[in-house]
């Protein structure tokens, strides 16, 4: 597949801290990317490179094949945490000047906006001042400058705060809808929710390293356990746990469950799944088992806790 972001190498250094480390990453096109990392791992730092806020000190960045470049600009788009619109400008004002410095002509611009301002419901905020607007309704605007000249790569930095439930909803959708047509995503977030919900790859910064990067269900699959989540009703429960107990590591049991059902968190170590559920089936009926793969919460942590 190929790239619509290639970060080759990229060093960063303020002073003598080491903000990026030699960091490479590769955003395929078409995909939703997880940028992931506690603070301070580098991640604020990238991205404010890849938009040509500041200059790396080594490495390179490429842009759909492309060496970055200032007239890249229009192609990206990119809604940071800390938002930047000017309070005391009136929306529509301030929308229009913002699409026009991404290259959208002044005609081009209006209409889109009427086109945003609808979807939206918010036509009757043209005269206002962003200073009159809710911190959630200042968002709506952000939003809708960012993603106003369609850029190829969309670039959003904890894109939900400030949302209520609601419109952290609708905005959630907006972001999938324009990714169905043709935008590719980076996504910057610690709501690890919704990083499983959108996410199709990831990459874990931290320390200005770059821990791990892969497809999301892949980097889930290099992270398996071998355990498995398992119910049965057995009519004789002392064989039952004497035959597991000594081919399998049993992590938790539970006896307490609707009509006798035994619940058992099992770790297979270098036995199968098949192993395990013959010793089940040969004493009484299975009514659950499933593998217990890691959630990318469980993954975080546990690689950054590492480190």
């Amino acid at each position: 597949m190929s790239s619509i972001l290639e970060v080759k190498n990229v060093v960063k250094q303020y002073g003598d801290y080491t903000a990026l480390n030699s960091v490479s990453l590769q955003v395929p096109q078409g995909s939703i990317y997880g940028l992931l990392g506690p603070n301070g791992a580098g991640k604020t730092s990238l991205i404010r490179i890849i938009n040509q806020i500041t200059m790396p000190d080594g490495g390179e960045v490429y842009l759909d094949g492309e060496k970055l470049a200032p007239h890249h600009v229009q192609h990206i788009g990119y809604m940071p945490e800390e938002r930047g619109l000017y309070k005391t400008m009136k929306v529509g004002e301030q929308c229009l000047y913002l699409a026009q410095l991404k290259g959208l002509p002044h005609s081009e611009a209006k209409k889109q906006l009427k086109y945003w301002f609808d979807k939206f419901e918010i036509g009757n905020w043209w005269d206002k001042k962003i200073q009159e607007l809710s911190k959630g309704m200042a968002q709506k605007v952000q939003f809708i400058v960012t993603v106003l000249h369609e850029p190829k790569l969309l670039i959003l930095d904890e894109p939900f705060s400030g949302f209520d439930p609601v419109n952290a909803n609708l905005i959630k959708d907006e972001i999938i809808e324009l990714n169905k047509k043709g935008t590719s995503v980076i996504f910057s977030t610690h709501r690890m929710e919704s990083v499983e919900e959108m996410c199709d790859y990831i990459a874990l910064l931290h320390k200005s390293n770059k821990l791990i990067e892969g497809k999301l269900i892949d980097v889930k699959k290099s992270h398996r356990t071998n355990s498995f989540e398992v119910g049965i009703l057995s009519d004789n429960v002392e064989r039952l746990m004497y035959e597991l107990t000594q081919k399998f590591k049993l992590e938790q049991t539970n006896f307490k469950s609707l009509n006798d059902e035994i619940k058992l968190n099992i770790k297979l170590d270098r036995a199968t799944p098949n192993e395990l559920l013959n010793i089940l089936t040969q004493n009484g009926q299975v009514t659950h088992f499933v593998e217990k793969i890691p959630t990318v919460n469980d993954i975080f942590i546990q690689t950054v806790s590492q480190k």
